[in-house]
Formats: C-alpha cells, structure tokens, sequence
C-alpha cells in the first residue's frame, strides 16, 4: 500500500471514529451552542446506530438549552427528533438492517442527542421512514407528531363526529394535531392568530378563532377535547368550553391551584401529558405521512453548524409549523 493510500485509511478510520455535534457546556442564550468533536456511539444491546440526514428542534431544545429543565448534566448535545439511515444494529434487533431508512424520538428527555452525524437510540423508538417523505419532512415529525398522537388518539380517544378544540394551531405541535384529529373525522377547531388562518385551514380545520381579538369562551361551546399546548391561563379557560365528559390534555404543567376543583365541578378530566418514545406511535404517524394525512409545515431549514440560528429563531414564537437541521 502506498504512503498515499495508507493515509487516507488512516483519516477515513480516523474519521469514523469520531463525529460532529452540536454541544453546550453551560446553559444560557443561543451562543452556548458550538459545534464538537466526539466520539461516534455504538449501538448497545437493543439499539441501533443512525446516521443522521436531519433532525427537528422543539421548544424542548431550547427550553433545555436556556435552563436545563429535566436534564441538568453538562456538557449536552441536544435534539430528539431524528430521521436518518441505520448505521448498525446492537445485539438483538430484529426489525431494522444497515442501510434501512428510519425516522424516529430518542426516549424523551433523557435519551437526547440526536444533533449530531450519528445517535443510537433503542431500535423500537423508530419506524421505517414512508418513501413518499423526505428526511426533513421525516426528521420534522417524530417529537411533535406523536405529542399529537398521543394526546388526541391515546388520551383522548378522538372519534368520528367528536368535537375538539386545538390551541395553537398553527404550531409545531398543534398543526399536526390538527390534521391527526381530522383524520379521524372530528370536527376541529383550532386558534391562532388572523394572518394564520388560511394556514390552519388548509390543514382540515372547520373554524379558527383569533385568540388575539376574541376570548375563544365566547366562539366555542360542548367541545370533547381541548389541546393546550400553552398552559397558563389558556388551560384555564379552556375548562369553561368542555361538554361534561370532556378532556383537557395540556402539554406544560397547570398553574391554578384550583383546576382539579374546577374541573370536577364541571364534570371533565385533565391530562397532563409527557411525550414518550412510542414504536406503535411512530407507525401510526409512519402511515399517516405515507397517505398523505399528516405533513409537517417546515417554516425554515438549517445546516447543523446553524443550530444557534435556529434556536434564535424558534424563540421567537412566531413560527409557523417546524424548523429542521440537516446533516450532510
């Protein structure tokens, strides 16, 4: 072998021993975030290995980036969404190969890192990425897509003809939710702000209401569901629109020391719900994407060595839909 040859063995070996990510090692602005070296993961028992093509950014990468919440360790690489092609497989995986496409949510919080070249994660947090989407499309769903799923299918059991209000709805979380709802013939109503309303719309929803100019309390009445993924006072006046038997599934803790009170007088439940990593969830979203029923809006698309301008701008709060990195 010659000198040449030997070297770009050596720098490919290297090369693969190691990744990019994007790391923090204190928390605060944006600016925290800087591109590292790490060593690439292997799958454990159990996992696979993902080559990363694109991963969405939540309003949980930020929120972590800014003040930690669930994960206080340092240094983090954030990101749960992930869509990518498998890399290899750990002992004992059975439902995917190397070379297989996937897209899925590490277990939320702790199985984080997904903002990088390569994750591993447990086999059964993925599903085979449909061949009718991208991997932005694929990497903008997972995190948002089954809080959706969860909450309107496996909380609240959304059915034909049922009423369901979306706050939010043109959001990462709450556009999805939308189009969830409606594929399985609810009647939906979602709010959101006037310039946005077409938007929402266009997503299957039957009435929006501009929280901005009206008190939704006086638009809405007898709804099955609520979908609040804002909290605060939202969730609380979100009781007064529920039909006895109704649900409220909130996706950020309550702060009326009153609600449980307030909604046992009015004979509702309250949910507050958690994502978690879902194979059967990611299935479900897996075929809806297939069949043309759920598709994320992508407001805006970065290369990883970006991810300060893309935490910056979903801070904001004005986005519509998703934002997504992308790995080359």
């Amino acid at each position: 072998m010659t000198n040449h040859a030997t070297n770009h063995a050596t720098n490919h070996a290297a090369s693969r021993a190691t990744m990019r990510a994007i790391g923090q090692d204190a928390h605060g602005t944006p600016e925290v975030l800087k591109e590292v070296v790490l060593p690439r993961p292997a799958p454990g028992p159990g996992q696979i290995l993902v080559a990363v093509r694109a991963a969405g950014v939540n309003p949980s990468d930020w929120k972590h980036r800014a003040a930690g919440l669930f994960l206080n360790r340092l240094p983090l690489v954030l990101g749960w969404d992930a869509s990518g092609v498998v890399e290899a497989v750990g002992f004992g995986v059975t439902l995917f190969e190397p070379g297989d496409e996937v897209f899925g949510m590490l277990p939320y919080p702790h199985g984080v890192g997904s903002h990088a070249e390569y994750v591993t994660g447990p086999a059964r947090a993925f599903a085979r990425k449909p061949a009718a989407i991208d991997h932005v499309q694929a990497g903008a769903l997972p995190l948002a897509a089954l809080t959706a799923h969860q909450a309107v299918v496996d909380t609240a059991a959304v059915r034909a003809g049922q009423r369901v209000l979306i706050h939010a709805a043109a959001g990462g979380v709450g556009h999805l939710a939308v189009q969830i709802a409606k594929s399985r013939g609810a009647y939906v109503i979602g709010t959101a702000s006037a310039p946005k309303h077409d938007f929402v719309r266009s997503l299957g929803a039957d009435e929006v209401v501009d929280y901005r100019t009206a008190d939704f309390r006086d638009a809405v009445q007898d709804v099955d569901m609520v979908l609040d993924p804002l909290s605060g006072d939202t969730r609380t006046r979100s009781l007064d629109v529920l039909r006895p038997g109704g649900v409220l599934v909130s996706i950020l803790p309550g702060t009326d020391p009153d609600e449980a009170a307030k909604a046992a007088a009015r004979g509702v439940r309250v949910a507050t719900l958690l994502v978690e990593a879902d194979h059967a969830g990611m299935n479900a979203v897996a075929d809806l994407a297939a069949s043309g029923a759920l598709r994320a809006h992508v407001e805006a698309v970065f290369p990883l060595t970006d991810a300060a301008k893309a935490h910056a701008l979903g801070e904001t709060g004005r986005t519509t839909g998703k934002i997504v990195l992308t790995v080359s």
